[in-house]
């Protein structure tokens, strides 16, 4: 696990791919709880293999013969010895695994008990996770990518890898432990907690968008007199000022 941690947080965010010939040296049960858990999931075969057949060890196109009737067969045309053509190699050899960002994301979620957060985070280095409530208030919890994995909860950090735990064959987080992460900040993160007045713009700039229907509902009313409510809503509708609200949200708001 500390391993494969490691090699996400080298990528920056982007997805770490393992060969199932390379996880074959990995603990046979901690790979497996890796896979049960949905911290690796199979990905699109290898194109590409280190060559079996001398000891260079060249790192070569792999090619596969596929027949109707007859099992599949991966090789490597050798070009660098004569007296070597065809390698065959094992198609388990192309079985690839990945883990992502989001799957270690949605791992400590899990983990948890939280429901995964949909928000975006505010720094391009961080994940949302979902909210944690420790014994004082609830924060946000978030992971650091772009190097060591980190937890991050407010203005606090603690290693992701500080807090993985096996036990009986999976893997799980100290819980506890995380709580105390969320409780040490004196405040709530206010990156997650709207303040009054980010409420009170939000209200004021609905109550302008209703505003405008209802005088794009008068003028249209002057223009096309007689018509239904719902005739109405479905022009405005289509209209840039209704921010993509369905027609019968603005039918309810028009006339009011």
């Amino acid at each position: 696990m500390v391993e494969l941690l490691e090699r996400v947080g080298a990528r920056h965010g982007a997805a770490v791919i393992i060969s199932d010939h390379e996880l074959s040296a990995w603990p046979s049960a901690a790979v497996a709880a890796m896979k049960n858990q949905g911290l690796l999931a199979e990905t699109r075969p290898a194109t590409s293999a280190v060559c079996p057949g001398c000891e260079r060890e060249c790192v070569m196109p792999v090619r596969v013969l596929s027949d109707p009737g007859r099992r599949a067969e991966a090789f490597i045309v050798c070009d660098k010895r004569s007296d070597i053509n065809r390698v065959p190699v094992p198609l388990g050899w192309l079985t690839q695994w990945q883990c992502s960002v989001d799957a270690v994301c949605e791992f400590v979620a899990h983990s948890m008990g939280v429901r995964r957060s949909v928000q975006r985070a505010a720094s391009a280095d961080l994940q949302n996770i979902g909210m944690v409530s420790g014994k004082k208030h609830s924060q946000m919890l978030c992971l650091r990518v772009g190097g060591p994995l980190e937890l991050i909860a407010g203005s606090n950090a603690l290693p992701l890898v500080d807090v993985i735990v096996y036990h009986d064959g999976a893997y799980s987080l100290d819980r506890a432990r995380i709580r105390r992460l969320v409780d040490c900040a004196s405040t709530a993160d206010n990156r997650h907690t709207p303040s009054n007045a980010r409420r009170e713009a939000r209200k004021q700039t609905t109550a302008t968008m209703y505003a405008s229907w209802r005088q794009e509902y008068r003028n249209l009313k002057l223009k096309q007199p007689g018509k239904s409510g719902t005739w109405y809503s479905q022009r405005i509708a289509r209209m840039d000022i209704a921010n993509g609200r369905d027609a019968e949200t603005i039918r309810k708001q028009m006339t009011k």
